[in-house]
């Protein structure tokens, strides 16, 4: 039976199977002689055995000494002390070493913890305090017998397959051929298996003996079950407040949100009264006006030919008048130069149209921006020229477009300067409050600074994706 979810991925090997396959498994073992795993254990055991019995033994020594030494009114804790950072340090390399011989990499337990308030006495105190350095001097004690004990095991078991083998060609007349009393093949069969079954029993010491010494190291070297579970006692809280602030985050862009949801509607509302009220008292009046001097003209066409072209001259004056109105009424939805020539030729457009001078400073393409973005920033520097003519008393307005490539999505910032008076707040059912909830709704930031006598500054920031 198949299944469809492809190949099974491979399971993570356990330090058996790395270090000391041969005890785990049937042809491990079989192989164990020319096995890749069993000259790593003869070589971590030889260094690590050279090793143990110089640095491991002189850091034994030592701590010992010093130890003794403690009682006697305590000349030997600065020795203690020095000896348990030394046993720090000899730790740092025997996690080195067995890494590049074993390819086992053993975690570095916690730092040395030093008091803040660094007084003599505490900070002497604190290396015989530490229980990594108390471990550390306990894995050179064990790991120097270990081994010593294992590779010497390996190394006599290699000797006797190897004298084995010499027995073969040179013990025919030796004294051990005529102890055995066996005839000369069987002597020789039996030296041949003896040698076969010392290297696999070397190759099973060696693999069994590198594996004791890295389950020491592991235990010892590392950092201690308290330690771990204060790593993931800290890793968790670290999640809990990450979880906690992106909560927070998510409640504060909800209200956010529906509070930028509820000045669009309102603000649309708004702007929907405010075109039927225009329709109604602008464009309407005169078309009905329009409608009189039509008719009007069309009774006095026969009787009056003068007042009849009279009429149709205000007429015609009437049908120009509308279309200005309706041409304005259709900018303050969506002005047609926006769509047609983008909003760099927008804003100049608004910048002519004003009373007071403005210069429009546009850095780079704005054309990448989205139309909702530029359609934002258009009746924003729109509402915001209107309110500098009518409140402001400025004599200057400078009006900057730029996009941000520093953000995800890229931003259009839009800054409307002006050296007007100042005190400009943002109040309910004001123009710039309702502009204010156009931009939080496309998820943009919408700042007023307004110190009174300093002018105002109004920037506004809006995706540009779509």
């Amino acid at each position: 039976m198949t299944s469809d979810d492809g190949p099974t991925p491979p399971q993570p090997r356990t330090l058996e199977d790395r270090v000391a396959p041969a005890l785990v498994s049937a042809p491990a073992f079989f192989r164990a002689p020319y096995d890749a795993a069993t000259w790593r254990a003869f070589a971590a055991l030889a260094v690590g055995w050279i090793w143990h019995l110089t640095g491991g033994l002189v850091l034994w020594v030592l701590v010992a000494l010093s130890a003794g030494l403690v009682p006697a009114l305590g000349i030997g804790v600065p020795l203690l002390a020095a000896a348990l950072i030394g046993a720090r340090w000899f730790g740092g390399v025997e996690r080195a070493r067995l890494a590049t011989q074993t390819g086992l990499t053993i975690p570095a337990p916690p730092p040395l913890q030093v008091p803040a308030r660094r007084r003599f006495g505490s900070t002497l105190w604190a290396p015989v305090r530490d229980n990594r350095a108390w471990a550390a001097t306990l894995y050179a004690f064990l790991a120097m017998l270990v081994s010593s004990v294992f590779f010497a095991a390996a190394v006599a078991l290699v000797g006797g397959a190897v004298a084995a083998l010499v027995f073969v060609p040179l013990g025919r007349d030796s004294a051990l051929a005529s102890w055995s009393g066996l005839p000369w093949p069987a002597a020789v069969v039996g030296a041949l298996s003896g040698a076969v079954l010392l290297v696999w029993a070397a190759a099973a010491v060696a693999q069994y003996g590198s594996y004791l010494v890295l389950r020491l190291a592991t235990f010892l070297l590392g950092p201690s079950a308290a330690d771990i579970a204060h790593a993931r006692a800290a890793v968790a809280e670290q999640e809990t407040r990450r979880a906690e602030a992106s909560a927070h985050t998510a409640r504060e862009r909800a209200a956010v949100l529906t509070e930028s949801r509820t000045a669009v509607v309102s603000a649309a509302d708004t702007e929907r009264r405010r075109i039927e009220r225009d329709l109604h008292d602008g464009a309407q009046q005169r078309l009905v006006a329009l409608g009189v001097e039509l008719g009007v003209a069309r009774r006095l066409a026969d009787k009056n030919p003068e007042h009849a072209v009279a009429a149709l001259e205000l007429a015609h004056r009437e049908i120009k008048e509308t279309l200005a109105e309706l041409r304005d009424l259709v900018r303050g939805i969506h002005p047609a130069v926006l769509s047609d020539r983008g909003l760099d030729a927008a804003l100049s457009a608004l910048a002519g149209r004003s009373p007071v001078p403005v210069r429009v400073e546009v850095t780079g393409d704005l054309s990448p921006a989205s139309a909702a973005a530029q359609a934002a920033a258009y009746f924003v520097v729109a509402e915001a020229l209107t309110n500098v003519a009518k409140h402001a008393g400025a004599d200057s307005v400078r009006v900057e477009a730029v996009l941000v490539p520093d953000d995800d999505p890229v931003r259009l910032r839009i800054t409307v300067h002006d050296d007007g008076r100042g005190g400009a707040e943002l109040s309910h059912g004001s123009g710039l409050e309702g502009l204010r909830g156009r931009v939080m709704a496309l998820d943009g930031t919408f700042e007023l600074d307004s110190p009174p006598g300093e002018g105002t500054r109004l920037t506004v920031e809006v995706p540009c994706a779509s």
